[in-house]
């Protein structure tokens, strides 16, 4: 389906800002200060992170084991008794969430199109950034001029990112049919809105991303953390054979009929979603694949998973 299938208020195919900015309640669901003191490693297991921190958390009745250098000084003088301060990890994280809107990603067979999943998950991942103190900023690949916010924190900085990426998704939408761009010089764009030690997540089905985007992708992992969400749509995973009706951004429509799926190794590029992942964590990129027709419930428990490695 392409967006030229439906009306335009229909959200499989047009991005809102009120509805991306109403996920924050879906993402900070199960967020405790626990969660901000945990860092998580991709699947089920969670380790607390080194060290004591920086910032000041509490103050409590001194314990046997306790380093006398984290004495309060003023409660025990106040009350007679040692206390002790506690500290917390501080996380000033900067993350840039890229998000994929060329042409190719204006694609979808169930739900929504490819480019709505991939902003519903980064808007999920930034209310969780957001939320836990951290800086997020933007780039938006699309097939006119690149869109860029520099990472902010708190609310306002995610009201930009959901009005920037629902404005940019509906120029993407308004473009005529054209080949992808390559992602080479997003790689680039999104470094330089970046610390040394910040984070890099792509949103993408990563179809086309340009000949230099993997070796640039390895080099800037030396410098940066970068993360991939992988989109996949269920036809590209499953195709039965059968008749497809189509529908062309320029009105015209019909059907093409799709035969098994070979047997035969796909093409390098265009290896199933799960390997590319795999050749990806072998260069120590990892990344989850993000199915699209799942939608924001799913999606936010992935969130949470990819918010505690970052």
């Amino acid at each position: 389906m392409t967006a030229s299938a439906a009306p335009e208020a229909n959200p499989a195919f047009h991005l809102s800002g009120e509805a991306l900015m109403g996920l924050r309640h879906l993402a900070r669901r199960g967020v405790t200060p626990a969660t901000r003191t945990l860092a998580g490693l991709p699947g089920g297991i969670v380790t607390r992170r080194r060290g004591r921190g920086s910032e000041p958390d509490d103050v409590r009745l001194w314990s046997e084991g306790d380093d006398r250098r984290h004495i309060d000084r003023n409660a025990t003088a106040r009350t007679g008794i040692l206390h002790v301060r506690t500290h917390h990890d501080e996380r000033d994280r900067a993350v840039v969430l890229l998000a994929d809107f060329r042409p190719s990603m204006l694609f979808g067979t169930r739900r929504a199109l490819r480019s709505v999943a991939a902003a519903e998950a980064l808007a999920l991942l930034g209310w969780r950034v957001v939320g836990d103190g951290g800086r997020v900023g933007l780039v938006v690949a699309g097939g006119d001029a690149p869109t860029a916010l520099r990472p902010a924190g708190g609310e306002r900085a995610m009201t930009a990112i959901t009005g920037a990426l629902a404005s940019a998704h509906a120029r993407a939408l308004a473009l005529p049919t054209a080949d992808d761009p390559p992602l080479d010089a997003l790689l680039t764009l999104a470094r330089s809105l970046l610390p040394s030690g910040g984070h890099l997540v792509i949103a993408s089905a990563l179809d086309s991303p340009g000949a230099d985007f993997d070796r640039l992708l390895t080099l800037l992992a030396e410098r940066l953390s970068i993360r991939l969400i992988l989109v996949s749509d269920a036809f590209e995973r499953t195709r039965p054979p059968g008749f497809y009706p189509f529908a062309l951004p320029d009105g015209r429509r019909g059907t093409v009929q799709a035969a098994r799926q070979p047997t035969r190794e796909p093409a390098p590029g265009r290896l199933p979603a799960d390997e590319r992942l795999a050749d990806y964590a072998r260069r120590g990129i990892e990344g989850l694949r993000l199915d699209v027709e799942a939608g924001p419930e799913a999606y936010a428990p992935l969130m949470e998973r990819l918010d505690a490695v970052l």
